[in-house]
């Protein structure tokens, strides 16, 4: 059986075509810039990657292309084959605690989410539909990047605000990657034998945030009420004092939507010094910017901070720390550079197989501390397309 994976920005689609219950990737594809005079796609499959240039004026015309792609390559001989495609939705609010079948009722709900993923949700909507219009016959089901994070706890979820902004507005932490964190929190299960597991799940890239799992589940995480909360990022601020944004409004003479889109796009590494791919930081770096320097202390030490509460919530019994995503699954100057500043918790760096260990080279995950760690640190790559594959299937049985 055949099943799609779709993940629409506000101008991209990425996508991945899976066959199941193998789990076999068949092909995958990035339509990026729609919209834009500039805009082009990339298919990969096996080995073999190709990148085309063309004018893609909508979503509707992405989802022509990708769907043109996938007979082109030979990966379906007729669309009939998809069975089921799996969305990526941002913002689930406190109603969808699992995915579903993408009802009326659903679509409703993520547009009135909107206000809460505004950078989001646009673009997930516009792929919805050009799906459903696609392919009216295949199950749509929506995949929240909240979802996983539904057991927090009001002790951990709850904002020091007055109480009428959760019971009117919904103000809470509702917590981000869950798709990411619940895969990584599985294939732990897996890998150390337990039903049960204690981890805290690094998940750093461009975007990140650090959850805490107890017994399987979600306990806190990093991010709040948008991806904005939480971890200094490759844009973004993460947490800062709320005073700051009246305060540069009043100062500058900006806008209170500037100051945002600032805050979104325009800090985090990116801020301090210029760079917000953590390798274009780390080259700085090497060649002697200060700035760059600046940049990654304060980004490793927002990242141990993270780790060291979660130790204490978790009560000191951790079976693993896992770090995923692009910047950790790749990085080993910053795995070595965080794990450094855990020595006071017992944790110590296997320098060899930490330098071995990148997802370009032929070792992609493995333990990362010495033997004689408190706590072993895993690099394992994540795998968020999997997940939002074995989700749509369970709608397909």
């Amino acid at each position: 059986m055949k099943i799609l994976c779709v993940n629409a920005g506000s101008s991209s689609l990425k996508f991945q075509l899976y066959e199941m219950p193998e789990e076999i990737s068949v092909i995958s594809g990035y339509v990026e810039k729609i919209g834009a005079d500039d805009s082009f796609y990339t298919i990969k499959q096996g080995k073999e990657k190709q990148e085309t240039k063309k004018q893609i004026k909508n979503h509707t015309e992405a989802v022509a292309v990708m769907l043109d792609e996938l007979v082109k390559h030979g990966a379906v001989e007729n669309l009939n084959e998809i069975k089921a495609v799996g969305h990526r939705v941002l913002h689930g609010g406190e109603k969808y605690t699992d995915s579903v079948i993408i009802t009326d009722e659903v679509v409703k709900d993520i547009k009135n989410l909107t206000k809460l993923g505004p950078l989001h949700h646009p673009g997930n909507l516009a792929g919805i539909k050009a799906m459903q219009e696609a392919l009216p016959d295949a199950v749509q089901v929506a995949v929240f990047d909240t979802a996983f994070h539904h057991t927090i706890s009001p002790v951990q979820y709850m904002y020091p605000v007055p109480m009428e902004w959760y019971k009117k507005y919904g103000v809470r932490k509702y917590g981000f990657h869950g798709t990411s964190h619940k895969y990584i929190t599985q294939t732990m299960q897996q890998k150390l034998g337990k039903e049960k597991v204690n981890l805290i799940i690094c998940h750093v890239g461009s975007g990140a945030s650090i959850t805490a799992v107890k017994d399987s589940e979600s306990y806190d995480t990093t991010m709040g009420l948008t991806p904005l909360d939480g971890l200094m990022m490759g844009t973004r601020s993460g947490s800062i004092d709320p005073s700051i944004i009246k305060y540069v409004i009043d100062e500058s003479g900006m806008t209170y939507d500037e100051v945002d889109n600032a805050l979104n796009k325009k800090s985090g590494l990116l801020g301090i010094c210029g760079h917000n791919d953590n390798r274009d930081v780390e080259s700085a770096i090497a060649a002697g910017d200060e700035d760059a320097r600046l940049a990654l202390d304060m980004y490793v030490d927002r990242i141990d901070r993270y780790i060291a509460e979660y130790y204490l919530e978790l009560d000191g019994n951790v079976d693993a720390i896992v770090f995923t995503a692009g910047v950790l699954e790749n990085g080993a100057t910053t795995r070595e550079a965080i794990i450094e500043k855990l020595a006071p918790l017992g944790i110590k760096i296997n320098k060899e197989v930490n330098d071995a260990i990148a997802g370009f080279k032929e070792i992609t995950s493995g333990i990362i501390t010495t033997e004689d760690s408190t706590v072993p640190v895993y690099v394992e790559p994540t795998n968020e397309e999997v997940m939002i594959i074995r989700d749509a299937y369970k709608f397909c049985q």
